[in-house]
């Protein structure tokens, strides 16, 4: 059956049971290519259909000894260390190749301005052949006929230092002055070397001592005199003397005595003390460190002797109005603890711890007056000094009971310090009255701050916090703390708001009670009573007079800057070295470069091993 097909060709309808059987048959063909295709070929056939396999590639190992490792990773390990280099290690080099500034040491506080400034003082005071660095441009030589009117002085006493505004050489308060100098450069030398200081305040000291070696026969063993000062002031005397006039020491032309003694316990035994200190500042010297310590002993053995007990100053209206010494028994124990130390004879310290020495010394009595150091009372000092020995050595029997007591009383001194217990009055502004309102108030404060931070240092070196006073657990930092107000009210922090040293701060005293500093360097040479004109000038002085400190306010706070006012406005020497030796102790300057507290040893350099040697080891058995 045909129908029409409108495209073109024939078109025919299939049988349908055909086409069934071919659909059934292509069925029956996908089945069979489906497992065939699903069968695994073994080598041979894979090979007949997909030709050869491709080789494999191996990895590569390199051995390095201990390890072997694939070349990739140590490859990578490589990469990764040269990455490290670059972005690390090579910005560090080259930060560290560039050149930087060292970091200079910490700003010096103010202890350390004032302390530099207050040496300047003692080249000013200096007497004699002046060297040419001395750097005091308005100063020159004086004194060059001092001991001309001596026999047994060969070239005279020429040198040595002027003690205040006039040009006496009083020779007691200049040998404390030196001792309290090389007490503070032994214990706090890396400091003064921190500072740059070392090698001045040596030589100051040296400068003194040379000249206390010319007071008596140094090379003897044996001396039956020694003199006590040069020059003279009577009191409202008429003839020219060094009171009566008014010059610069450089134009001294008025008689000027020496004065000798052939008693002086005290005085004797203070140069013995200044000679002794000094031999251990100068240990590195050993030939200078040897005279200064023979001279010791000679001038230490004359002030022990039996016959000469009665007191240097007594019966000397030269001396006795100015420096009049009320006891000796200081001195001596004062002087045996240098000599102990500057030589390790153990019979200094024998004495020094004997028990009568202390009760003729009334050390501990308890007295209120005897518990303020200065250049009349050495007690405080000395007990402190002994302390030193039992808190860093602790010998033991048989000198224990006496250093103990010491010990005691150093403690019990330094509470009485304190405003809180009563013991001292003290100003409205903060001064204590060590010496009771009376003239020259800072040379006591100065000298007591000073022992006050040397002995919170001490403790701090055996790792000792603090001590009672009675029921009162007081730090180190408390004591430590009153040092530092009373020095602060020198340098300013009181009520008048002006620094008592002359050269710190903005405003400090202009017009002192000193012949040097008041009268021009102008080239004329005034005339005893011609210097009067600026003696009682109203002007400022025209020398500055750097680094002193004058005597101090009153009782009220106050001050008035006039050259009248002399136990206000007149700077000494045993107040400089009281000065000096408190702003040491106090600043922090040379604390950058390993400095703690004191040193401990160079003091016990002489001193012989407090204990028996041990014995030796016994000989071999042998059976």
């Amino acid at each position: 059956m045909y129908s029409a097909n409108h495209w073109g060709g024939s078109f025919e309808i299939a049988d349908g049971a055909a086409e069934d059987d071919h659909s059934r048959n292509m069925d029956l063909d996908r089945g069979a290519l489906s497992a065939r295709q699903h069968h695994e070929l073994d080598e041979t056939q894979q090979s007949w259909l997909l030709g050869p396999p491709e080789a494999k590639k191996k990895d590569k190992y390199v051995d390095l000894g201990c390890i072997v490792v694939k070349r990739k990773v140590l490859w990578w390990a490589l990469w990764c260390v040269v990455a490290a280099f670059v972005l690390i290690g090579l910005p560090i080099i080259i930060a560290k190749s560039i050149p930087h500034k060292k970091p200079g040491p910490p700003p010096p506080d103010q202890y350390t301005e004032a302390l530099h400034k207050a040496l300047l003082f003692f080249n000013a005071q200096k007497s004699g052949h002046l060297p040419k660095n001395n750097g005091i441009k308005w100063r020159g030589n004086s004194g060059l006929s001092d001991g001309s009117d001596t026999k047994d002085v060969k070239g005279g006493l020429v040198g040595g230092y002027y003690d205040a505004g006039d040009n006496i050489k009083f020779h007691f308060p200049m040998a404390f002055s030196m001792t309290l100098l090389s007490w503070s450069v032994i214990e706090y030398s890396a400091k003064y070397k921190a500072m740059g200081e070392y090698d001045h305040v040596r030589e100051l000291i040296k400068w003194g001592t040379d000249y206390l070696l010319l007071t008596f026969n140094s090379s003897a063993s044996t001396i039956d005199k020694l003199y006590a000062q040069v020059g003279s002031a009577k009191i409202n005397g008429s003839r020219p003397d060094d009171h009566y006039c008014w010059n610069r020491p450089e134009d001294m032309a008025y008689p000027r005595p020496s004065l000798s003694v052939s008693s002086a316990p005290d005085l004797g035994g203070e140069v013995a003390a200044a000679l002794a200190a000094a031999s251990i500042v100068f240990r590195d010297n050993a030939a200078y460190s040897k005279k200064l310590s023979q001279g010791a002993a000679t001038v230490y053995k004359f002030a022990r002797q039996s016959g000469r007990r009665t007191p240097y100053s007594l019966r000397q209206p030269d001396i006795e109005y100015y420096y009049n010494s009320t006891s000796y028994w200081d001195e001596y124990m004062w002087s045996a603890a240098w000599m102990y130390y500057a030589t390790g004879n153990n019979s200094y310290i024998t004495f020094a711890t004997d028990p009568r020495l202390p009760k003729n010394a009334k050390a501990f009595f308890n007295i209120l007056d005897f518990s303020v150091f200065s250049w009349d009372n050495k007690l405080p000092g000395a007990q402190l000094l002994l302390s030193r020995l039992r808190m860093f050595l602790n010998p033991g029997y048989p000198y224990e009971e006496s250093l103990i007591g010491y010990h005691n009383a150093t403690s019990l001194n330094m509470c009485m310090y304190f405003p809180r217990f009563g013991s001292f009055n003290f100003t409205k502004g903060g001064m204590a009255l060590f010496n009771h309102g009376k003239g020259q108030p800072l040379q006591y404060v100065v000298a007591n701050s000073f022992i006050a931070a040397l002995y919170a240092d001490y403790m701090e070196a055996v790792n000792v916090p603090g001590w009672y006073c009675g029921p009162n657990f007081m730090t180190t930092n408390d004591l430590r703390e009153f040092a530092k107000s009373q020095i602060n009210y020198i340098l300013g922090d009181n009520p008048k708001k002006m620094s008592y040293v002359v050269g710190f701060g903005k405003k400090y005293p202009r017009h002192l009670h000193h012949r040097g500093a008041s009268t021009p360097h102008n080239g004329v040479k005034y005339s005893c009573t011609g210097g009067y004109k600026w003696r009682d000038s109203k002007k400022a002085d025209p020398n500055l007079l750097t680094g002193a400190m004058v005597g101090g306010p009153d009782r009220n706070d106050g001050f008035k800057d006039s050259r009248n006012t002399f136990g206000q406005n007149e700077p000494t020497l045993v107040g400089n070295a009281g000065l000096v030796a408190a702003l040491v102790a106090l600043t922090n300057s040379g604390r950058g470069v390993g400095v703690t507290t004191v040193d401990k040893n160079t003091m016990f350099s002489a001193v012989p091993p407090m204990f028996p040697a041990a014995p030796p080891p016994p000989s071999s058995w042998k059976p």
